[in-house]
Parts: structure tokens; sequence; C-alpha cells
């Protein structure tokens, strides 16, 4: 380190200043015993106070601390050095309206940026949802078509059963009848009547069979559909949940902010903001309110 930089430097050169300025002081005393005699004029006499008052004052404006300064301006009390103490408090208590409204600018700042995410997490939620909704309705209404087509199906081939036992007893019937007599060629066209009804019921039972396996894994897709729903549904429970604490986050912070910023100076304010900023980095779903704060009391503790 450079004797700029050391202690020792310091001191030394807050001792040349000192003296500095308490040798101008006794040459203002001497200015006015010799004033007192008649030696010099008044006006000379209050050119050199002058000087020597702004002397005093260029050291307490070239003081390297707060220390040093306010001792300077202790140890020789005048207009001056009043006027340049009030100009100095003045100057510290604008820097720091200038800091809490720039703190205050940066808080608001960062609550819109969340705001905003947060509604744009809502309205993709939505979205999401009224899709699903949709797909959801769309298959159900399709399997209710289907549903409805087949069992009209079902119906009818019942009724071709019911017709088609109705007529083997009376083909029953007939062949009684036949014992006592009937035409051969009559029995051969009703034998060929059933062998054709026959096998257009097994094919419509293949068909049957085809299209209710096809029903089966319409309601295999329509029971996935349905789990996927909960699970929509689910989500947007917890993305509610999540919303709302980060929303009674934002609350609790802007309330704890605006308790600390009263009582606080500079070396609180000025990282202020950058603590809120990891804060809201680092929060996730899991963590609680209360960690959260208990962290950021750490940090401003720490700061």
């Amino acid at each position: 380190m450079g004797c700029h930089n050391s202690k020792v430097c310091g001191q030394v050169s807050r001792k040349k200043k000192k003296n500095k300025v308490q040798g101008d002081e006794k040459h203002i005393k001497d200015i006015r015993l010799q004033d007192g005699s008649g030696t010099h004029s008044s006006e000379e006499n209050l050119l050199e106070t002058y000087e020597c008052q702004l002397k005093i004052l260029h050291a307490v404006l070239t003081a390297s601390g707060d220390q040093e300064r306010d001792q300077l301006l202790k140890d020789h009390p005048g207009d001056i050095c009043t006027l340049v103490h009030s100009i100095i408090e003045k100057v510290k208590t604008e820097i720091t309206a200038d800091l809490n409204d720039l703190h205050e600018k940066q808080m608001r700042s960062t609550l819109e940026r969340h705001q905003s995410a947060t509604e744009e997490l809502q309205r993709l939620h939505g979205e999401e949802k009224n899709v699903l909704n949709e797909s959801h309705a769309a298959a159900e209404n399709a399997l209710k078509d289907q549903i409805e087509g087949l069992t009209s199906e079902l119906k009818l081939f019942s009724e071709l059963k019911r017709r088609a036992q109705e007529s083997t007893l009376k083909r029953d019937l007939q062949r009684n009848i036949e014992t006592h007599g009937s035409p051969g060629a009559f029995w051969e066209q009703e034998q060929e009547s059933l062998l054709f009804v026959i096998e257009m019921k097994r094919e419509r039972l293949q068909d049957q069979g085809n299209k209710l396996l096809q029903m089966e894994t319409l309601v295999e897709k329509n029971l996935s559909l349905e789990d996927q729903l909960l699970q929509a549904l689910q989500q947007s429970e917890d993305y509610r949940v999540r919303i709302d604490n980060y929303q009674s986050l934002i609350h609790a912070i802007k309330t704890l902010l605006c308790s600390l910023c009263l009582g606080q100076d500079y070396l609180f304010v000025q990282p202020m903001a950058g603590i809120i900023a990891i804060l809201f980095e680092n929060v996730s779903s899991t963590c609680s309110i209360s960690e959260i704060l208990q962290g950021f009391y750490e940090v401003s503790i720490w700061q």
C-alpha cells in the first residue's frame, strides 16, 4: 500500500491541515490586534479575514472523511462553518430522499414485473384448461353418438332374432302340418330363405363384434381423457395456491420494507433492491412464506 492510503499518512495530513487552519486563525487575531493599534486599514483586515475563512472552508471541503470534517467545523465555529454544516446536512437529506425514491421505483418495477408474470401464468393456464375441456366434450359427444348408433343396431338385431325365432316356431308348425300332407316346394323355398337369413345374421354379428371392440377402445380413450382432465384440474388448483402464496409474499415484503426503510440509512437502502431480486429469483413453490421472510431478515441483518 502507498503512503497516501496508510493510517499514519492520513493522521499526518490531518495534523497539517489542522495546524494550517490554526495558523490562519492566529493570523486573523494578529490582524485584529494590529487593527486596534491603527497599523492596517479595516478593509485590509476584512479582506484577510475573508481569505482566512476561505482557507478554513477549503480545508473543510477537502477533508478526507466525515469525522475529520466534523472536527474542523467543531474546532472553528463561525458563520461560514455553520453555513457549510447546514449545506452538508441539506445535501445528506436530499441524497437520502433521492435514494428512497430510487428504491421505491425499483420496488414498484419489481412488483409490476412479478404481477405481469402472474397474470401471464393465469392466462396460459386458463387457455390450456379451456382446450382440454373442449377436447373432452368433443370426445364425449362422439362416444355418445357411437353408443347410440350401436344401441340402435343392437335393437335391430334383437328384432331380427325375434322374427327368426317366430319363423322357427312357424316352421315346426308347418312340419306338423306336413306330417299330414303339405307341398314340398314350399318347404324348400322356406329352407333357402332361412339359410339366407342365417348367413346375413352371421355377417351382422361379425360387424357387431368389430364395432363392440371399437367401442371398447373408445371407452378406454374416454377414461384416459378423464384422467388427463382430473390431472389438469389438480394442476389448476396447485397454480391457484401458488399464485395466492406469491400475492401474500408480495404484500408481506412490501409491508416489511416500508417498516425497515423508515429507520435505515444509506448503507441499508442502497442494496435493498438487490436483496429483493435475489428473493424473487430463489422463491419456489416448495418454500413457505415464513421461510422466505426468515431469509429476508437474515440478509437484512447481514447487510
